[in-house]
Order: structure tokens, then sequence, then C-alpha cells
């Protein structure tokens, strides 16, 4: 099985393992990822989850012999990449909590799996590298999106138009990953923050976690601080 499910406490760990072609995503790992997800979130004994990487990587980009058969089998359609996308855009849109704990290369759909997540640990061998011009083809995904509000125009397209890639300790530098920590610790310093907070009450992270997925979109201020009284007022009892 090409995704790996562990159970720790509140917490489940999702690792991409699939070592021989660096855990690229294919179709039957995308449709283990949305499975589990979709799962996780209507679960509540679940309060957090972590993603990661079978080593020597954390995830490769989309599994090109997968999208040459979607290509084959539907004339050719470059639309049909979206099932791809699937993967990635199911932990983004996950209600709870969700930590990447990023260990080795995260590159093209990889890359947007990592800033699917709501933060991101980077490990010493962490390299953050877009992958879709080296390919000649346009980023996809919202990887335009999440990159310029994750750290700026000038940065952003440093590293989607230049083509520059990130390493941990820069990705922690620019405000892409909270911090660069050793590979040796990754994995448990990632659990560490799940674990904290999926002891929280799960309806108030889920709400803290709409809230700040959602402020960008506020009219202004005022409406800013009429979201978060409804959900303050919620958490209240009230």
């Amino acid at each position: 099985m090409p995704l790996r499910v562990e159970r720790r406490d509140r917490v489940l760990v999702l690792t991409l393992d699939d070592p021989p072609k660096r855990n690229a995503l294919g179709l039957e790992m995308v449709d283990q990822i949305v499975d589990t997800v979709v799962a996780a979130s209507v679960d509540e004994s679940v309060g957090a989850l972590v993603v990661t990487g079978a080593p020597p990587a954390f995830c490769s980009g989309a599994d090109r012999s997968n999208l040459d058969e979607l290509h084959a089998d539907r004339g050719g359609n470059p639309g049909d990449v979206r099932s791809i996308y699937e993967g990635f855009l199911t932990i983004r849109d996950c209600p709870v909590p969700t930590v990447a704990a990023v260990n080795g290369a995260a590159v093209g759909a990889g890359f947007n799996l990592v800033m699917c997540c709501d933060v991101i640990l980077a490990g010493e061998s962490a390299v953050l590298a877009p992958g879709f011009t080296k390919i000649g083809i346009h980023p996809g995904g919202g990887h335009t999106w999440m990159l310029e509000r994750a750290v700026g125009p000038h940065n952003a397209a440093a590293i989607a138009l230049f083509g520059e890639t990130v390493d941990g300790t820069r990705a922690a530098e620019l405000g892409l990953a909270w911090r660069c920590v050793p590979d040796a610790t990754l994995l448990d310093e990632a659990l560490v923050l799940a674990t904290r907070v999926s002891e929280l009450d799960r309806d108030l992270a889920v709400a803290i976690k709409a809230s700040l997925r959602e402020m960008p979109w506020q009219v202004d201020f005022a409406a800013a601080v009429t979201t978060e009284l409804d959900r303050q007022k919620r958490s209240f009892g009230g």
C-alpha cells in the first residue's frame, strides 16, 4: 500500500510510502489519502494529522506514468491532472489541524501538498522545488496562490518563475516553514505540535482553523471581529 497510516493517540500519521518512486502521487495513493482524510474529518476521536514521507523523499510530485495513462485513456486532456490534485486539496480542505513533516525533496504536487498543511516543519534534508517549469508546464493546483500568500510576490516569483529551490533552513527564514529541525527529530517534533493541538476541544480547533482560513477574505476589520465574536461565544458555550 503506498500510504501508511498510524494512530498516535488522537493523531493520525500519514506516511507516503513508495520509496522506489520517491513517494510520487499516483492514483492509488491519492485515493487512499482522500479516503483516510475524509474519514478522519468526521471521526471525533481524531484531533490532528501529520503528513510525511518514507525516506529518501517527502514527495517527488505527480506520478508521470499515471498522468500518461490518464491522458491516453481520455484523449490527452490535460485537465485530467485534476485527479492528482485531489490528494493535496483534500488535505487542504480537512477541518482538523494538519502538520507537514518534510523530509527530503518535495517537488511540484509534493510542494503543493506541503503548502496545503496548516503548519510546516522542515527537516535539514528538506528541499522544496516547484519543478513545473523544469518540465515545461505551468504551475497548477493553486501553487502560485499558496506560494505568493506564504512568501510574498518577489520570493514567489524567484521560486515559481525563476526555478529557485528552497532548503529547510531557507524555508524557515522565508516563513514557508515554522522551523527547520534535524531529520532525526523531525517526526517527533511534528508529533509534539500535532498532539498539543489534538488535545484541544475538537470543535474549538476546527473553528480556529476555519477563522484563520477565512480572515483574509473579510470585508474589513469590523467583519473580522464579528466573525471571531460569533465563534468565541460558541466556545464559551453561549
